[in-house]
């Protein structure tokens, strides 16, 4: 297994077309999650459906725009089904500054 940095993430968006390993969160809590707050399954809007637990994944907000990386906790298709528990279990946020 490998540890996804932020600057690793920000070369795979760029770079990977399409991206993979991302979920998307609500931008109410961009800021939160930029932080380095763990993100909730209520708080996701979308998700990539390969993701299994256990994976590195790119948290991004509603624009597409980096906010953080960790370790996903659910699949992709229980972050969306699941309205209660960690999602994803963030290592490093951006920092709210940068949004």
């Amino acid at each position: 297994m490998f540890s996804l940095t932020l600057a690793g993430a920000k070369r795979l968006l760029s770079g990977v077309d399409p991206p993979r390993l991302w979920v998307r969160v609500s931008n109410d809590v961009a800021s939160f999650v930029a932080d380095g707050k763990s993100v909730f399954a209520k708080h996701v809007v979308a998700a990539d459906s390969e993701i299994r637990p256990e994976e590195e994944v790119m948290v991004l907000d509603e624009d597409g725009r980096l906010l953080a990386v960790g370790r996903a906790v659910l699949t992709g298709r229980e972050m969306l089904a699941f309205k209660r528990g960690v999602a994803v279990k963030v290592r490093r946020g951006i920092g709210s500054a940068s949004l």
